[in-house]
């Protein structure tokens, strides 16, 4: 694997033909891999239906984070769950947790919510360190209504606790990996960006 990648330069193009070809998941794939194949034994993969975090040993001799159908904005959410996820998660499969999916109830939905904060709040510096808009995604489009304002302003406040305190080890060089090969200003230090859109 080599050790360098090639910059992509920020043109400042808002259309979605300029986004989408600027960001490209082949890219987070070589990035991922040459920061943590050999140090993790742990390889980005694009996969065909639901993600899933699979260890060593499942189907490879290395764990593999596989993201959603080659979406972008599912690889760099997968990598901040993988970001987060302890020693002991990282030997089971999807981390030991068990997702509840679309159409929960309020109160499954707040433990949903709960548990998304520091993964969302991971992958919107993902997003601000590769040039790219973030949208916070409360998920559950066919259960209860969600409280979109109440969330966005939870990942939000994580965001400024990261941003002032720092990330966890692997999120902070997934992040500087990220500005290298797009070569984006660097983030703020102590302020959050508000353009945010609410899905």
């Amino acid at each position: 694997m080599s050790s360098t990648l090639s910059p992509m330069h920020n043109d400042h193009q808002s259309n979605d033909a300029s986004a989408s070809k600027r960001h490209q998941y082949q890219d987070l794939i070589t990035i991922f891999d040459r920061l943590f194949a050999d140090s993790f034994n742990t390889r980005l993969i694009k996969g065909t239906d639901e993600p899933v975090y699979l260890p060593a040993g499942h189907g490879a001799h290395y764990a593999q984070v596989v993201f959603a159908h080659g979406f972008y904005a599912s690889a760099l959410h997968e990598i901040a769950h993988w970001c987060l996820a302890g020693d002991k998660r990282r030997e089971k499969e999807d981390y030991g947790y068990w997702y509840c999916p679309d159409g929960r109830n309020a109160q499954q939905q707040a433990e949903f919510e709960k548990v998304e904060v520091k993964p969302q709040a991971i992958e919107w510096a993902f997003c601000l360190a590769a040039g790219k808009s973030f949208q916070v995604s409360t998920d559950n489009l066919n259960g209860a209504e969600p409280d979109r304002e109440g969330f966005r302003d939870k990942v939000q406040q994580q965001l400024k606790d990261y941003l002032l305190y720092g990330f966890p080890p692997r999120a902070q060089q997934f992040i500087d990996g990220l500005k290298e090969f797009y070569q984006t200003d660097p983030i703020p230090s102590k302020s959050c960006p508000v353009d945010l859109h609410v899905v």
